[in-house]
């Protein structure tokens, strides 16, 4: 009878479903995630690997949609009013940004703010034009702003928004540099292949590729005995069909691309950015394509059709690549980006030399 009875008291003294468990005594209060909201999918990308759980990310820009030209609409205003970090190039690319952040309101993240976060700082920029006139099209006054298509680049845009998270919240600041460390790790391992790292170590193989004398350093010098070039490895390995190589792209998102794997773009469909090709345009690059250049490179937010009837005029293969993570079902960070961009080219390439 006893034993029965403890087990009823026990029974009826244990919290049913809706009843929450207390929590133990002297631990901490749950922490509300930081809520970033990021112009570009590719940046949200990178907040989540910088904030993990701690964040929760919005990407304005739809993966599948040309950035330039994206429509304001009533709840991006809202989701930047409620933000309390706001990640944008900070350049000219995202144009209707000034309209959203006057509509939101939030003073936190307005430029200035502290949960405003400039892609582009600390970072060197190409294509800066001597004289800025728009009237020569959608020209980029401040420089090409497609900063991540290079992963050095990337890597800096992922520092710019772990400043920023930890304006917000300090207290954190564990949580975010951890991140960064790893995330850093595995983008530089990706990038000079694991050997490579391990001989030099990461800091000096990103200065040397930065300063543009890392082919020359790993052509001249040895380590143990052998030619220091043979321990490169990962993308930078896997891009040496691309170096010299050239071909066309449809639009001048490249640049930063061109300079860390070492092909070029030769022409242009959009001889200026934004304008559409006249038809003398579309006659020289046809007269390229035909003279050999035999790859187009296009983002998938141009009209496919368009794209391939451009190539098909020269005789050249198209290759549509995502430049925004989520613009494909199998490129959902950046790791899968520079994937499909060097195996998308690669392939293209060695068709073009070994048909």
């Amino acid at each position: 009878m006893l034993t029965t009875t403890l087990a009823l008291a026990a029974l009826l003294s244990t919290p049913g479903p809706s009843t929450p468990l207390p929590a133990p005594a002297g631990s901490p209060p749950a922490r509300e995630p930081v809520r970033v909201v990021a112009t570009l999918p590719v940046y949200a990308s990178l907040a989540k690997e910088i904030g993990g759980a701690e964040v929760t990310v919005v990407s304005i820009a739809d993966p599948g949609e040309d950035a330039h030209f994206v429509r304001p609409k009533p709840s991006f205003a809202l989701e930047l009013k409620r933000a309390d970090l706001f990640i944008t190039t900070g350049l000219d690319l995202e144009l209707w940004v000034p309209t959203l952040l006057d509509k939101a309101g939030n003073p936190n993240v307005l430029e200035g703010g502290r949960g405003y976060v400039s892609a582009h700082t600390g970072i060197t920029l190409l294509d800066v034009p001597s004289a800025a006139d728009r009237a020569a099209g959608d020209v980029h006054i401040y420089g090409n702003p497609h900063l991540h298509t290079d992963p050095l680049r990337a890597l800096q845009v992922a520092r710019n928004i772990t400043t920023g998270l930890t304006r917000v919240a300090p207290d954190r600041r564990g949580v975010w540099e951890g991140n960064l460390a790893s995330f850093e790790g595995r983008l530089i391992r990706r990038l000079f292949g694991e050997r490579l790292v391990d001989a030099l170590g990461g800091p000096t193989l990103e200065r040397l590729a930065l300063s543009g004398g890392l082919t020359q350093f790993l052509g001249t010098q040895q380590y143990q005995g052998r030619p220091l070039g043979e321990l490169l490895g990962g993308w930078l390995k896997q891009a040496e069909p691309l170096r010299g190589e050239r071909i066309l792209c449809y639009h001048k998102s490249w640049a930063y691309f061109e300079e860390r794997f070492g092909l070029r773009c030769a022409d242009y469909v959009e001889a200026k950015p934004g304008i559409p090709p006249t038809p003398r345009h579309v006659a020289e690059l046809v007269e390229l394509m035909q003279g050999g250049v035999k790859v187009l490179l296009a983002e998938t937010y141009f009209d496919r059709s368009k794209v391939e009837a451009v190539a098909a005029r020269g005789g050249a293969t198209p290759v549509i690549v995502a430049t925004q993570t989520g613009a494909r079902p199998a490129v959902d960070d950046y790791f899968g980006l520079v994937d499909n961009w060097i195996g998308s080219l690669n392939h293209a390439i060695g068709a073009v030399h070994h048909p």
